[in-house]
């Protein structure tokens, strides 16, 4: 089995593609049964994000796997193939190793670095797990990422590198850039990135803060945790007609903030930044033609943060990945060799069993003393001459290649497949 990653990113694809495949807790279920019930996937689970929507299953064939696979994003983003293809990108086996690795070190982020990563890729294995879908493989590759992306972030600055979204909006905006102490920010939702972005604005002085959401519960615990106020997205109108900057980031699916809404705000001249970093959108798009509004949202800031250099810390997490890359491949191919080892040694316990019991039939006198003797000289001989082979074998493994050697091995002595799979399953040889 090997496992095969289907995606689209902000690397791949620009934000209104994005938008269309965005799904929410419900879809991402969904997806997930859908990706299970193809013909040649044995586990799946979905890493869904603001900025990348990323199929993980475990398969016993690429090719009709990865039609299969891909065919359910094409769907569901309403594009033909044709459009929509070029933007999906493939991992396979190896690759796809890599792949996870590089995108839980955060070196794949937006905003490299950036930590939320970590946790969506561990909902992404619960979920999973939840549903029935992650088994052996994923369940140990993604355990894996998580300890690559743990690694990365305490052994380098990683997270610090580059700058985040709410820090390069707030730098790009004209408005907000600069002294907030005297801005009245308000902040839509009161999840993960809200909460960066709340901090980011209370770190840099911010005059006052709101905090908005359809939860007050969240709303609440998020504005005591900064010490800002807790409103209610009913009362939106009247936060927008007294705000100076509003951040939006609630992972609705429709449009939070409408340019009629913003229009009426603004009627006294006034100069109001709105950032908006959810995906879907929160805010109407045609609020940056409303005078004296400025829109900063995830399509402007998606080039200049893809071509941001980290420096050193990048090139340090780059090791990191690179070094458990490695040694995740190289576990799993000693792994795929363990089962055929084994068969071939309960093989030869089989064969010294038989010519002892041949033995005994033919020399029913032997005494308990001389047959102990004559055993333990027997299992010497078959140790010996299978010591070599089954430790080249493993060392083998460990070289990139096309040749199975482990399969070479089963063909070289005729081992029985089943007695291969058997060491592999609950109750085998192993």
């Amino acid at each position: 089995m090997s496992v095969l990653v289907v995606g689209i990113s902000h690397r791949s694809a620009p934000v209104w593609l994005l938008e269309q495949v965005a799904a929410d807790a419900g879809g991402v279920r969904k997806l997930i049964d859908e990706v299970s019930r193809c013909e040649h996937v044995t586990e799946a689970t979905v890493i869904s994000t603001c900025n990348r929507l990323e199929i993980y299953a475990d398969v016993d064939r690429f090719h009709g796997s990865v039609e299969d696979v891909s065919r359910l994003l094409v769907d569901r983003a309403g594009e033909t193939a044709e459009a929509m293809l070029p933007h999906l990108y493939v991992h396979y086996d190896d690759g796809a190793v890599s792949h996870l690795f590089r995108v839980v070190a955060g070196l794949d982020s937006m905003a490299i670095g950036e930590g939320q990563i970590l946790g969506q890729a561990r909902d992404a294995l619960a979920l999973g797990q939840e549903l029935g879908t992650a088994g052996p493989a994923l369940n140990v590759l993604f355990q894996q990422a998580l300890r690559v992306g743990k690694r990365a972030r305490a052994e380098t600055d990683i997270d610090q590198a580059a700058p985040t979204l709410v820090s390069a909006a707030l730098d790009r905006s004209h408005a907000a850039g600069g002294d907030l102490s005297d801005k009245r920010v308000l902040v839509l939702g009161a999840g993960a990135m809200a909460g960066l972005a709340t901090a980011t604005v209370a770190r840099r002085g911010a005059g006052s803060i709101a905090v908005a959401n359809r939860s007050a519960g969240n709303a609440d615990r998020l504005a005591t945790e900064y010490g800002a106020r807790a409103v209610s997205l009913a009362d939106l109108d009247a936060e927008l007609a007294v705000a100076d900057v509003v951040i939006s980031c609630t992972g609705a699916t429709g449009v939070i903030v409408p340019a009629a809404a913003v229009a009426a705000a603004t009627t006294d001249g006034r100069r109001l930044t709105i950032i908006d970093l959810a995906l879907p959108h929160d805010v109407d798009p045609a609020v940056a033609d409303l005078p004296g509004v400025s829109l900063v949202n995830l399509a402007e800031l998606a080039e200049e943060l893809r071509d941001s250099d980290a420096g050193k810390e990048v090139t340090a997490v780059r090791g990191i990945v690179t070094q458990e890359v490695a040694a995740f491949l190289a576990a799993r191919r000693q792994a795929n060799v363990t089962p055929t080892v084994v068969a071939l040694r309960s093989m030869a316990t089989a064969v010294v069993d038989a010519e002892m019991e041949r033995l005994e039939g033919r020399l029913p006198d032997l005494d308990e003393a001389t047959r102990a003797e004559v055993l333990h000289a027997v299992r010497r001989v078959a140790d010996k001459l299978l010591h070599e082979p089954t430790v080249r074998v493993k060392e083998l493994a460990n070289e990139s290649g096309a040749v199975s050697y482990a399969a070479a091995l089963a063909e070289l002595f005729a081992l029985d497949p089943e007695a291969v799979d058997a060491v592999t399953r609950p109750g085998g040889l192993a």
